[in-house]
């Protein structure tokens, strides 16, 4: 047998020398990047500046938003169920990711079965309120919040993201905290509740910096204090309630959270793709301008950190009687 049949011979029995190397994964189509909530929140705002940080860098995929609003994340969360083994489906989360399914077990929600791909940022909660309100009197602290809500019990006006969400448990440390009897009203979306403040048709809110961001800087609404270790360069008049005598501190995740079941290359795909948009100049100007916290979470330590806040978080809700 010559050197060139035992060539072919070798290519067509074994197939060793003939194959490629396998190619890295590659998305084969556009990805949904869903969003748990509705239009104009701090979630919603985030996806859509990583979509133009993916696109004008050119760092791959298209990507297109999907807004999954409803239930305090129930239609997003098992919408992601539905999409078990899915390599083109990723979400974005809030809180309510821990929250809804120990609200909800019906749903059937295991938060372990999805796949941790990223935390983008830990976002941040002020209390605000409206610097023009329809009674005239300006609130300018804390106290003089107190004072208020105390005043009109029932009838203030506390809107929120969702029942039970991450505003309603902050609501729920106010009221206790401070013996309050705030009513809290929830709407689908951080925009929109930033707008019933702006437009008075709410008392106060616990909006993130960026979902009030432009009524703040219109000079139409005032944060009076902050969750948050320190106080935020952004409002370095509004001191943290650690500050005032109440010692709670209180964060919402920003994390890119894969659909159960995607396969590890993908996985790894997703997860050099947002280390990329972490890393980005227009990422880390958005952190700052955003007051956005915290670092950068991936695999195994991302999945701890979920396991450790759905603790803290149950704790939470069963302290407030939203579940036993």
């Amino acid at each position: 047998m010559n050197a060139k049949m035992m060539s072919a011979m070798l290519l067509t029995t074994t197939g060793l020398i003939a194959t490629p190397a396998l190619a890295e994964w590659k998305p084969a189509k556009p990805i949904e990047f869903v969003v748990m909530a509705g239009k104009g929140g701090g979630a919603d705002k985030a996806v859509r500046y990583m979509q133009g940080i993916i696109a004008e860098e050119k760092l791959g995929p298209t990507v297109t938003p999907v807004n999954k609003a409803g239930g305090s994340g129930a239609v997003a969360l098992n919408y992601m169920k539905g999409k078990k083994g899915d390599n083109h489906t990723i979400m974005f989360t809030l809180n309510s990711f821990y929250t809804t399914p120990l609200r909800q077990p019906k749903l059937g929600v295991n938060i372990e079965t999805f796949t941790p791909i990223m935390r983008m940022a830990e976002d941040t909660f002020c209390l605000w309120v409206n610097k023009k309100r329809n009674d005239g009197k300006e609130i300018k602290t804390v106290d003089e919040f107190v004072a208020a809500a105390k005043a009109a019990g029932s009838k203030w006006i506390m809107a929120g993201t969702g029942k039970n969400s991450e505003d309603n448990l902050l609501t729920d440390f106010l009221n206790t905290a401070y013996g309050l009897k705030m009513k809290y009203v929830p709407y689908k979306g951080g925009g929109k509740v930033a707008k019933q403040l702006a437009g008075n048709n709410a008392d106060s809110t616990v909006n993130n910096p960026s979902e009030q961001e432009g009524f703040y800087k219109a000079g139409a609404t005032r944060p009076l204090a902050c969750f948050t270790d320190k106080r935020l360069a952004l409002f370095p008049d509004a001191p943290t309630f650690k500050e005032i005598g109440k010692d709670f501190v209180y964060y919402m995740q920003r994390t890119v959270v894969g659909a159960p079941g995607m396969s590890a290359d993908a996985a790894k795909y997703y997860n050099t793709l947002f280390s990329k948009v972490f890393n980005s100049k227009k990422w880390q100007s958005y952190r700052t301008k955003k007051a956005l916290q915290g670092d950068p979470l991936a695999g195994g330590k991302l999945m701890a950190y979920w396991k450790k806040e759905r603790s803290v978080h149950e704790a939470m809700l069963k302290k407030m009687g939203a579940i036993k």
